[in-house]
């Protein structure tokens, strides 16, 4: 009996251990496709920064150090691989719980996947928005005329591709709770009861995941946060109604 336990365990290393370097190959191939493509990306990046310039204010960053330009290729590449690679790491981890999962819940495999990509893509969508208003605030909003900005290219795109993929991941997290559900790790009355400190909790894991911090950066990922924290709630209201009427139907 033991043995056959230490194999199970096993076995469920080596599985991990394979699903781990799929997704590390993901993010490798990503990778290269984001250094192919990293003029375009650099382009799309600076618009956020060129958007609250004053107009006659030529849109420059500084370059500070000889090894800066390769830095801030390895940085845009690495995040970008990180993001192209999100399906197949989402696929990755469905196809490692799904063993531990009934026949029924396997069928949810399509739009976990789906679901999760596209609220990747949605939060990568609202930093992009926000971040114009969020250097506002940092470097204009706070009352310092004296000052001029000479932002540097590795500072400023880490700052922005670091907002992008810090609002994507957050964007996991009603995927995250829904799971922990059907998985039995967490009880939906838990996370009813949990509301007032849900709350508090998405505000500060906010301020930790955000490079800015700002107070409008704040508000815009805590809100979806939260009504993804009440979505979850109502899903494991309906799933449990559901399993109660198949209780009773047979």
């Amino acid at each position: 009996m033991a043995n056959e336990a230490r194999m199970t365990l096993m076995e469920h290393l080596a599985e991990l251990r394979r699903r781990l370097i799929i997704s590390f190959l993901a993010v490798g191939i990503g990778a290269i496709v984001a250094w192919i493509l990293y003029d375009h990306i650099i382009e799309l990046l600076l618009e956020p920064y060129c958007k609250i310039l004053p107009v006659d204010q030529e849109c420059k960053l500084y370059v500070r150090s000889p090894f800066e330009p390769f830095s801030l290729k390895l940085t845009v590449a690495g995040y970008g691989g990180l993001s192209l690679a999100i399906p197949v790491i989402l696929w990755q981890l469905w196809r490692f719980i799904a063993p531990g999962l009934y026949s029924h819940e396997k069928k949810y495999a399509i739009p976990f996947i789906a679901a999760g990509v596209g609220l990747f893509a949605l939060g990568v969508g609202l930093a992009y928005w926000s971040i114009p208003r969020a250097l506002d605030f940092l470097l204009f909003g706070l009352g310092v005329d004296q000052f001029e900005e000479l932002l540097s290219p590795l500072e400023y795109i880490s700052f922005v591709v670091k907002m992008m993929v810090a609002f994507g991941i957050a964007f996991q997290f009603p995927i995250l709770l829904i799971f922990l559900q059907i998985l039995g790790i967490l009880d939906n009355k838990t996370l009813r009861a949990g509301r007032q400190y849900a709350s508090v909790g998405i505000v500060i894991l906010v301020a930790v995941i955000t490079p800015s911090g700002d107070p409008f950066t704040l508000m815009v990922l805590s809100i979806p946060m939260y009504l993804f924290y009440e979505i979850s709630i109502l899903f494991g209201r309906i799933r449990n109604r559901r399993a109660r009427k198949a209780a009773a139907g047979t």
